[in-house]
């Protein structure tokens, strides 16, 4: 499965597409060049049951590790991975 990113000036997402249709979707906001706020998950019924929502985690992950970007999971799906996830910790903002 294809996860595409997109950013424009402060705000950005990753997503699934199947056709011209967005069917996975997670949206982020830059509070700061090292700061990541992610707002909301969402994951189309066509592909329940696939994680889908985890990979989006996942290379969301993945993409803050290489650009030394803390995360800040308001989002309460994301949030619940970072919680089952001890692995992700080392880009989850600490206050």
């Amino acid at each position: 499965m294809l996860i595409q990113h997109k950013e424009t000036e402060h705000k950005g997402s990753f997503y699934v597409t199947e056709g011209d249709e967005v069917l996975a979707e997670m949206v982020y906001t830059m509070a700061s060049p090292s700061k990541m706020i992610i707002e909301h998950t969402e994951v189309d019924d066509k592909l329940r049951g696939k994680n889908v929502g985890y990979q989006l985690v996942n290379h969301m992950v993945e993409y803050a590790r290489v650009n030394n970007i803390k995360v800040i999971p308001l989002c309460p799906f994301t949030n619940s991975v970072f919680k089952k996830k001890p692995e992700y910790a080392d880009v989850l903002f600490n206050k």
